[in-house]
Order: C-alpha cells, then sequence, then structure tokens
C-alpha cells in the first residue's frame, strides 16, 4: 500500500516513502494523512463527524451532552496519536538520521552551485578535481537521505525527497553524462572516470545557481523546503500556517473552557464560604478570547486549499450560524463575514447559567473542529502537495493520486 509518483513511467517507484506511517514499523493502526483525505472524499468523515453530534435516542439532555463530550474525547486521543505517533526506535533514528542527511546532502548541492567550485585554486588543486570530490559528495550524502527516507515516519520531508527524486529521474540523461546513473531503487552510482573525461561546464550547468529551473536549483529548494517543515533550516514555509494553529489550538482551549464546570464555579466569600455569584470578570475574559482567537483563525485558514481545514471551517461556520441567535442574546454578534464581535455589557448582564448550559453544547462541538483545524494545517501545511507532472503528486484530488491507502 502507498502511494506510487508518476514520473511518466519512466522512473522508479517512490510509493515506499510513504508507507513508514505505522506505530511499530508493520501495522496499519497509524494511518498518514492521505487516509484522512481519502475518508473526506469517501464520505466516511462525514459519518464520523455525524455520529459525534447527533442526539441520538437519549431523551436526556444531560445522556446527550455526556456523550457528546465523550466523543470529542475520542477525537481529540485520535488526533493526538496522529500527531505525535509512537514509533519504534529504528523509525526514531531513521527520522534522526534523515533529518541530518537533509542538512549535509544541501550542503553538497550549495558547493556544487558554488561558481568556486570549478575554478582552480592557487594551491594547486584543479577545477576538475574539486568537481570530482564534490560530485562523491553529493552522491553519498544523495544515498543517505534515499536509504533514511525509506524507514521514516515524517511526511513533511519525505514528500520533498520524492519530489527531488523525481526530479533527478527528468534529469536522467544529463546526469547521465557526467557519469551519474539511477539505480532501481532510487539511489545514485557515481563513475568517476567518466566524470573526470565529461566537460564540467556540464557539471556547472546542471547545478547552474542562476538558473532557477537547473536540476541543482530544484533540488536545493526542495532540500531546503524540507528542512523548513522538519524545522532543520532553510526557508519558512510556515507563513500564516503558524498563526492559524496557534489561534486555532487557542479556539479550542477557549471553547473547551466555557464548556467547563470550572470556569463558573460561584466565588467564595473572605471565609472561604461559596456565594451565589459567578465570576463574571473571568467569564467573559475568556468569552472575550474565544471570539479574538476565533475570528484570528478565520481570517489566517480561509484561504487555505487544505480540504480537511475547508470542511472544518465550514462545520464551524454552519454551528455558528444555527446558534447566531442564542449568541446575540449573550452580546456575541456575528457580521456578514461570519466575524464574532463581543459586546462587554450585554455579557456581563447575561444569565452566566444559561452561558454555561450554551457553551456546554456549542463550545465542545467548536473545540473538536478547532482541533482538527489545528491539526490539517500542522500536517499538512508543509506537506508536498500541489506537484503537476514534473514528477509529483497531489493530494488534493489530482488525477496522479493512484495508490491506495
Amino acid at each position: 500500500m502507498g502511494i506510487s509518483i508518476d514520473v511518466g513511467n519512466t522512473g522508479p517507484d517512490y510509493s515506499y516513502l510513504f508507507q513508514g506511517l505505522s506505530s511499530s514499523g508493520g501495522s496499519l493502526g497509524n494511518l498518514n494523512f492521505l487516509s484522512d483525505y481519502a475518508s473526506l472524499k469517501n464520505g466516511s468523515y462525514s459519518k464520523l463527524m455525524k455520529a459525534y453530534y447527533g442526539t441520538g435516542q437519549s431523551t436526556s439532555t444531560g445522556a446527550s451532552s455526556d456523550r457528546k463530550s465523550r466523543g470529542s474525547n475520542v477525537v481529540d486521543k485520535i488526533i493526538e496519536e496522529k500527531m505525535h505517533p509512537k514509533v519504534s526506535k529504528e523509525v526514531q533514528k531513521a527520522n534522526k538520521d534523515l533529518s541530518a542527511g537533509l542538512s549535509s546532502l544541501n550542503s553538497a548541492v550549495s558547493t556544487l552551485r558554488n561558481d568556486n567550485t570549478y575554478t582552480d585554486t592557487k594551491d594547486g588543486k584543479s577545477a576538475s578535481d574539486k568537481v570530482a570530490s564534490a560530485m562523491k559528495d553529493f552522491v553519498t550524502n544523495y544515498n543517505n537521505v534515499v536509504s533514511t527516507s525509506k524507514d521514516s515516519t515524517l511526511t513533511s520531508k519525505t514528500s520533498y525527497v520524492a519530489n527531488m527524486m523525481s526530479s533527478t529521474a527528468a534529469n536522467a540523461d544529463k546526469l547521465s553524462e557526467i557519469g551519474v546513473t539511477i539505480n532501481a531503487n532510487g539511489t545514485l552510482t557515481l563513475n568517476e572516470g567518466k566524470l573526470k573525461e565529461a566537460d564540467i561546464s556540464k557539471v556547472q550547468e546542471l547545478f547552474s545557481s542562476d538558473n532557477i529551473l537547473s536540476y541543482g536549483s530544484v533540488v536545493s529548494s526542495r532540500l531546503q523546503f524540507a528542512g523548513a517543515a522538519s524545522g532543520t533550516g532553510g526557508i519558512d514555509l510556515t507563513g500564516t500556517d503558524n498563526k492559524t494553529t496557534s489561534s486555532a489550538s487557542s479556539l479550542k482551549t477557549d471553547s473547551q473552557a466555557l464548556a467547563s464546570d470550572e470556569l463558573y464555579q460561584k466565588v467564595k466569600d473572605k471565609d472561604g464560604n461559596e456565594t451565589n455569584e459567578y465570576d463574571i470578570k473571568k467569564i467573559f475574559a475568556t468569552a472575550k478570547s474565544f471570539v479574538s482567537n476565533y475570528n484570528k483563525m478565520f481570517d489566517t485558514a480561509e484561504s487555505s486549499a487544505n480540504s480537511g481545514v475547508v470542511a472544518n471551517l465550514s462545520y464551524i461556520r454552519e454551528k455558528t450560524a444555527r446558534n447566531e441567535d442564542a449568541l446575540k442574546s449573550f452580546g456575541i454578534s456575528v457580521d456578514g463575514k461570519g466575524r464574532m464581535k463581543i459586546d462587554e455589557d450585554t455579557f456581563k448582564k447575561a444569565d452566566m447559567s444559561k452561558v454555561q448550559a450554551f457553551f456546554k453544547d456549542y463550545g465542545s462541538s467548536i473545540a473538536t473542529n478547532a482541533s482538527l483545524v489545528d491539526y490539517y494545517m500542522t500536517t499538512q501545511a508543509n506537506a508536498a502537495n500541489g506537484y503537476t507532472a514534473g514528477g509529483s503528486y497531489n493530494v488534493q484530488g489530482s488525477s496522479r493520486y493512484t495508490g491506495t491507502v
């Protein structure tokens, strides 16, 4: 099982790069993010959400609320496991080695893209010798990355490794001219004799830093993308996605707080006796934070092309629309763009017991979807989706998605 990356039927199959996502290296207990795409596409995700939010057959409001709360907890556990899977020591080593390998390979590519590599030095070292040494370093580090990718669970990195390999396959003829051949498993073999006989200008052209479409430039960009996705340096890919995950995570926390009993505990007097008063200032502060993070999440995530993000934003928007009247009674209004605004005076004058009852249901439901927005943005924002026929795949419904999970 896995994903075949079509490279025009001329290159090797890199589907193994996406198979190492099990909890112990053998089972399918932890499916990768492509299973989430599949679940959205085949409707099982929708059924799951309906099960979580359905009223069931119970006639007890409390029982229904408890059922939803339990469903939310189950989703949280699933998300936590998918975001932080338990892996074997072997897989942990592969993940660590891949991160280090990406950095080393990036350095090797940088050397081949440096014009100084193609000039003789005063110490007598010829350009030909420097190029040969740099190519040996490149091939060694390239093969290390490919090998460790097979056992790695870090899809935000292996997806870019797969695209790098596809670019290599697309440049097979040019690489062959300088003594580099591609093996069936995707690794490279260097014929040093043929390399030394080749015109080094061909190597320089292949790895040119002046041409953004050169093989070296493409490989360099993929390595930097993979490095950023793994937090090991390189280009900052996250952009507003960091803000999205932060606001979505905060919205989840606020939603859960507004749905909790703890927030609505009665204030105690100086003798420690419970009064009939709520800590309205604390409740309002939480509600105000909820509104702020709700708006921030939509501001940064609405432009996402990630189907999981889009679906869950839609669910949140629909739930808010259905409860617009109730929210308004608490001083929380929703404008035409779906953004919230809270009126402090109206909120503080509201019956806090009704606020609590409302958020027991609405808040718990929003928390679940906010968790999913956070999950999809965290695990897929940096994944290589959207590639085209040049040797890539598209998780979001591309015809090049040929595998099954």
